[in-house]
């Protein structure tokens, strides 16, 4: 799964932006199994459908991500002068992409790890990470 998405993005992307039903599908099933048992109603579930429909792009934007970060992985790291941004990291805990703590390490600032949550963090736990962001502010 994650093998198609980050070498043929475009492919699943077309088939979704052409096909509703296929869209829904695809949708239903990553706020199922990326959320931490969030509640979610049918014109909820609909009006991500809605939104992603109706500006055609379907997932294939975020598709192109998992495929940019393959082609990225596959090349040489370099080595990177220590960053003097401060740095902050919510951790849920069904999310799908965790950031390595060694990426953020050089100026970790902050650090919040959450027993419940998953991907779409803004919209399952609002409340949560806007106290995380406040905290590190």
């Amino acid at each position: 799964y994650l093998q198609e998405q980050a070498t043929q993005p475009q492919t699943i992307g077309y088939s979704l932006a052409d096909s509703l039903t296929g869209l829904l599908a695809w949708i239903y099933e990553k706020l199922l199994d990326w959320t931490d048992e969030y509640p979610r109603g049918d014109d909820e579930v609909l009006t991500w459908v809605s939104i992603y429909f109706s500006f055609r792009t379907g997932p294939t934007a975020s598709l192109r991500i998992c495929y940019e970060t393959r082609q990225e992985d596959a090349k040489p790291t370099p080595k990177v002068k220590p960053s003097t941004i401060p740095m902050g990291a919510s951790h849920l805990a069904k999310e799908t992409q965790r950031t390595p703590k060694t990426l953020l390490i050089d100026n970790l600032m902050f650090v919040s790890e959450h027993a419940h949550g998953g991907h779409f963090a803004a919209h399952e736990k609002p409340s949560e990470l806007a106290d995380d962001l406040r905290r590190f502010f």
